[in-house]
């Protein structure tokens, strides 16, 4: 039995559960999460859930979500499901369009239940409450040697407008990309209702920003890359923005779906594994670890265009590691709110 089974069968030392949560990522970090050629393993969701704080979920609140039927979003999520990861064959083999679809819909009733009950009135604005970390704190610290990288959050239910998925600007919805983003919680999951909850925990309080608005929170995220690269590798961000490529260009479905559109899958689970464990906001800087894996074909191009297949997951979490250090405070706090 590994050091993570016993942990996940009987929790922290003595009870312990900032240590624990502490030790968690370190094994995380520098052990990984085991799993076989495919990426599956036995472990993976239930420290996904630890990791995202995900509370337990009756298996009826996710099913009565799925008998409501199609939702308002429904005709856009049917336009993307069938288009989710079509060349990789694993995910094809393991998830069906349709539980795909099902849990998407689920995903864009509760969004558009939690909207109208913020226009009526039936919660006060801007939210109601947002639950602390599991180790019972909201601070945030700089580095992947932390105890937690995440501050407060922001919510899918907040005061901003909306148009994330709809016609009108003042609703909450499905995005397009929200099916990317889903993929690997249903690769990884045992169920429908799990994959649902991890998911919903995830855009809920870890990046409401990507599913809210105009997308602020990818648009402000682009942003950001730009900064990190210019600070971690002045030559490749001058001969990338002399040639008018920025990250807006290049990088926006790697900002909103934290990787997962770039092949293959067991890495992408590898990637989340980290960004579960130490912050989603790290995915900025994933992306600069990437761009900086191809820089000397990006260097000698004249017109770069940068081209992330394969990810490497441990290599770009090595470099990540290393860049935390040397990002800036007031831009390291930008990289950990810009998703709210």
């Amino acid at each position: 039995m590994t050091h993570l089974d016993l942990f996940m069968q009987k929790g922290p030392p003595s009870g312990d559960v900032p240590a624990g949560l502490e030790e968690l990522r370190r094994v995380v970090l520098l052990d990984g999460i085991p799993s076989n050629s495919d990426g599956m393993s036995e472990l993976r969701m239930y420290i996904w859930l630890l990791l995202l704080n995900t509370p337990p979920l009756r298996t009826d609140t996710y099913l009565d979500l799925v008998r409501q039927g199609a939702s308002p979003a429904y005709a856009k999520i049917r336009n993307d499901t069938f288009r989710t990861l079509t060349t990789d064959p694993l995910f094809r083999r393991r998830v069906t369009e349709n539980s795909l679809t099902r849990v998407l819909n689920a995903i864009a009733w509760k969004l558009h239940d939690a909207n109208e009950a913020r226009v009526n009135g039936w919660m006060s604005p801007p939210t109601l409450g947002v639950p602390k970390s599991l180790d019972g704190t909201d601070n945030m610290f700089h580095s992947p040697g932390s105890v937690s990288t995440r501050g407060p959050r922001g919510s899918v239910t907040g005061t901003e407008g909306s148009d994330a998925g709809g016609d009108n600007s003042g609703s909450v919805g499905y995005v397009q990309g929200m099916n990317v983003l889903a993929a690997p919680f249903l690769y990884a999951a045992r169920s429908e209702a799990e994959a649902f909850a991890a998911f919903d925990r995830f855009i809920t309080y870890e990046c409401p920003g990507y599913v809210r608005g105009s997308m602020d929170g990818v648009h402000k995220g682009l942003a950001l890359v730009d900064q990190i690269l210019a600070v971690v590798d002045p030559k490749l961000s001058s001969h990338l923005l002399g040639k008018g490529m920025k990250a807006e260009i290049y990088a926006f479905p790697s900002v909103l779906t934290l990787c997962a559109c770039t092949p293959p899958l067991p890495e992408v689970l590898l990637l989340w594994d980290f960004l579960f464990a130490y912050g989603p906001h790290l995915n900025l800087l994933c992306i600069v670890a990437q761009l900086v894996l191809v820089r000397d074909s990006l260097l000698t191009s004249a017109s770069p265009k940068p081209d992330f297949k394969p990810l490497r997951a441990r290599k770009v979490i090595d470099y990540t590691v290393n860049f935390a250090r040397k990002i800036p405070d007031d831009l390291y706090q930008q990289m950990i709110a810009h998703a709210r």
